[in-house]
């Protein structure tokens, strides 16, 4: 096995919303926003047979 990418960084931006409707009911909307760091991986690894392990950051 050797190293096809090593990048760290936030992989998808996600968002959550409340939206009221003309119902009076509320409901949440969702957003999932691919970033760079997804792009990059997704190009890295596309045809290969590969094993990806991800670590969590402390903040």
């Amino acid at each position: 096995m050797r190293e096809v990418f090593n990048a760290e960084g936030v992989f998808v931006r996600y968002r959550e919303k409340g939206v009221k409707l003309e119902n009076g009911h509320e409901l949440t909307h969702r957003s999932e926003e691919p970033t760079e760091l997804w792009w990059k991986l997704k190009e890295a690894v596309k045809g290969r047979k590969v094993r990806i392990v991800v670590y969590e950051l402390e903040e």
